[in-house]
């Protein structure tokens, strides 16, 4: 699966090949493409495995493949035309469950438009901006971010992040535990023991692991699956429109930070796949079906879409760089997206089951900032960088009342973890002198 051919994206493989690698490119990143809104659905205090909550779910399915095609097949200047699957970025996760936890999701999905609309733009001038994030930004960023979700990950583990399920004499028992701790075991196993689309699906294997035993407990309620249609009516503006400049602000900063992650995948393709520098006009495209996807998709209820990491790896593996078959991938995502028994099913799925899951994903993300950041030399200067960007990001977040007292808008970008720490991250980097220059 190797051959040669198979780098030029262009060259679509036989159907009984492409449709697998399809699937495999579905399941490396299922899980983790539906988690962002189940978390931010459950911040809006939306019922959980509820119809709001199933219809949050196939919009992350419908618009991850909508999306998809936005970059395979791209419409003009739009796409990067490289086998670069979309999906519901974690990214945007802290920040999004805060808007929706306090200002509602007419808020939070609104900021999801206005800041898609301003991510399409940066395709214009990414190529201009890449210069203010240098891996020791972006890797903070990145790192802030993997480190306020592992907090909410474990509530989940433990049995809910909602102020009544952690009040629950359920909560953190031994059952909610062993669901959580078999589907971490199950999909490390399977990541580190297995190869080829088992260790690429280790973490959903773990998940309907966990699910089974869940199942078994007596955890799990299918009365949503039976009751869903087999259909999904896709409603506009389903919480309507509702501006708030600190949310737009707060996901316009998160999506520059996508912008930037997604040339690091458009590269990262190009270089696993076709041995080759992406292009200009492939990172610009790419950038543009980031925008376009996160705008469209927020329209009728998907949070933000960006290039997933994880299926930059399934074509350094396989060597296919056919975008066709990322293609196939996308439209089984829609064929998803629009069948709400599936959306049920994923929302009958107990929260230690979840739990158990994104912990791992999560951690993750940490681990992909730390990963960024060993590409930095770890001088005086930037360690000092790192560590005021840290402390004003997440200790603000963790300490919420300590700015109480600033209006609304900069109290939401102040509280959001991500946004402080991309800003004073930026601001330090700019102004503080390397350390060579300090010492002329």
């Amino acid at each position: 699966m190797t051959d040669t051919s198979y780098s030029d994206p262009n060259v679509t493989p036989p159907l009984a090949q492409a449709i697998p690698l399809g699937l495999q490119h579905v399941l490396a990143m299922f899980a983790s493409n539906v988690t962002p809104s189940i978390i931010v659905a459950g911040a809006a205090g939306l019922a959980f495995g509820g119809p709001e909550q199933i219809y949050l779910i196939q919009m992350a399915m419908l618009f991850a493949g909508i999306a998809t095609l936005f970059q395979t097949v791209g419409i003009g200047p739009i796409g990067a035309r490289l086998p670069i699957m979309q999906g519901t970025s974690f990214a945007f996760v802290g920040v999004l469950a805060g808007i929706a936890a306090t200002m509602g999701l007419s808020v939070a999905l609104t900021a999801c438009i206005i800041g898609g609309v301003i991510h399409f733009m940066l395709g214009a001038v990414i190529k201009q901006l890449r210069w203010l994030f240098p891996p020791l930004v972006t890797g903070l960023v990145i790192l802030a971010i993997g480190l306020y979700l592992i907090p909410v990950a474990i509530k989940y583990a433990a049995g809910g992040a909602a102020d009544f399920q952690m009040a629950a004499e359920s909560f953190g028992s031994l059952k909610h535990w062993s669901v959580a701790l078999t589907v971490i075991i199950v999909s490390l196993i399977l990541k580190f023991f297995t190869k080829g689309a088992l260790s690429n699906a280790a973490i959903l294997i773990g998940l309907l692991a966990g699910y089974a035993l869940a199942y078994v407990l007596g955890m799990v309620n299918f009365g949503a699956v039976a009751s869903a249609s087999w259909i999904t009516p896709i409603t506009p503006l389903p919480y309507g429109f509702e501006f708030n400049l600190g949310a737009v602000i707060a996901v316009t900063i998160v999506s520059i930070v996508s912008a930037i992650e997604t040339v690091g995948d458009v590269s990262a393709t190009a270089k696993a796949g076709a041995h080759r520098d992406a292009t200009d006009d492939e990172v610009a495209g790419a950038t543009y079906a980031d925008g376009l996807g996160t705008a469209v998709a927020g329209v009728f209820g998907g949070l933000p879409n960006t290039s997933f990491s994880q299926n930059v790896g399934i074509v350094g593996m396989t060597g296919i760089m056919s975008r066709h078959v990322v293609t196939i991938a996308g439209v089984i995502m829609i064929i998803c997206g629009l069948m709400p028994k599936i959306g049920a099913v994923i929302a009958s799925m107990p929260l230690p089951v979840l739990g158990g899951g994104v912990i791992v994903m999560f951690g993750m993300v940490a681990a992909a900032g730390l990963n960024m950041l060993s590409e930095v030399h770890m001088s005086r200067r930037n360690m000092i960088i790192i560590a005021v960007s840290l402390a004003f990001g997440l200790g603000l977040n963790l300490v919420p009342t300590a700015v109480q007292h600033l209006p609304g808008t900069l109290k939401v970008l102040a509280t959001s973890a991500v946004a402080p720490t991309a800003v004073m991250a930026v601001i330090l980097n700019l102004v503080l002198p390397h350390e060579e220059e300090a010492t002329a």
